[in-house]
């Protein structure tokens, strides 16, 4: 099929290899005081081994307006498509205004911007369905659609082993940090259906704890018993995703799976060791119409 539109997309991906993700996107910047990289100039290992010996902690810069035209040109320009452009939640970052910005700087390239309210794998999700049509030559109304139902379907949790980063990042209290690592608690969070921000639904007191925390909030959500895809994200040690994707088995058959590591910018405030999972039910929305 001949694609009617193209698909862009920012850093707030965590793209997954066996979903359709590789879609030219707009990075965000990590920052250490006067050095800066691009998401895509470090990998994994070197940010830990920055956040281990580096005294300056990292900030992170949303993409410029530039670094979004140069994706709607990589995306669509060489075919003179229109493009689908899918933002991380804009409750969480700037950068939904960067993509509108954008249009000044490529204005003869017809841009759709929509923001997925949510980010990593659960965006990767989204990301999927507006390629997924796209690749099939649907209309870019269907692929809104498709992106849509997605969203509605798909809940993303995560937890985190130490709160010390995002005190570090200003998105905790000190106070709140230090009682948090007192009691050494691990907090369960979701991306809220009403705010698109940040909310924490539970917490446990080991890390182990918070992965089985995990689980049972997807089988809250979902019921047992039903079938699932999932995301599933880790941070410095792989084998949390492979404890958490046992966890789940346990109560639901797995359609599909799928192992990405949280992205450079992402893990800057999480910390090191974080684990996550986007889940939705069943097949895809469009595979059942």
């Amino acid at each position: 099929m001949t694609p009617l539109f193209a698909v862009a997309t920012d850093g707030g991906l965590d793209a997954f290899a066996g979903l359709l993700n590789a879609v030219p996107v707009a990075p965000f910047s990590l920052n250490f005081g006067s050095k800066t990289y691009r998401m895509d100039e470090i990998t994994r290992e070197e940010l830990y081994r920055e956040l281990q010996g580096n005294p300056v902690h990292p900030t992170s810069s949303q993409p410029t307006p530039q670094d979004w035209a140069t994706a709607y040109a990589a995306a669509g320009g060489g075919a003179g498509l229109p493009v689908l452009a899918l933002t991380i939640s804009a409750a969480l970052s700037g950068s939904r205004n960067a993509a509108e910005q954008a249009r000044t700087v490529a204005p003869d390239l017809p841009v759709t911007i929509h923001d997925t309210r949510t980010i990593s794998a659960a965006q990767a999700f989204q990301v999927h369905a507006a390629a997924s049509a796209a690749q099939r030559g649907e209309t870019l109304d269907t692929a809104l659609d498709w992106v849509r139902r997605t969203h509605e379907e798909t809940e993303l949790y995560f937890t985190i082993e130490t709160l010390e980063y995002l005190r570090r990042g200003g998105r905790i209290g000190r106070v709140q940090a230090t009682l948090g690592g007192l009691l050494n608690l691990k907090p369960v969070i979701t991306v809220d259906r009403q705010t698109a921000a940040y909310t924490n639904v539970g917490r446990a007191r080991s890390y182990k704890g918070a992965t089985l925390a995990l689980a049972a909030q997807v089988t809250a959500r979902y019921g047992e018993g039903t079938p699932l895809r999932l995301g599933l994200l880790y941070g410095s040690v792989r084998e949390d995703a492979d404890a958490l994707l046992e966890a789940i088995k346990e109560r639901h058959p797995i359609v599909w799976s799928g192992f990405a590591g949280v992205n450079p910018v992402l893990n800057v405030h999480t910390g090191p060791r974080a684990l996550g999972v986007a889940a939705a039910p069943g097949k895809w929305a469009w595979e059942r119409s």
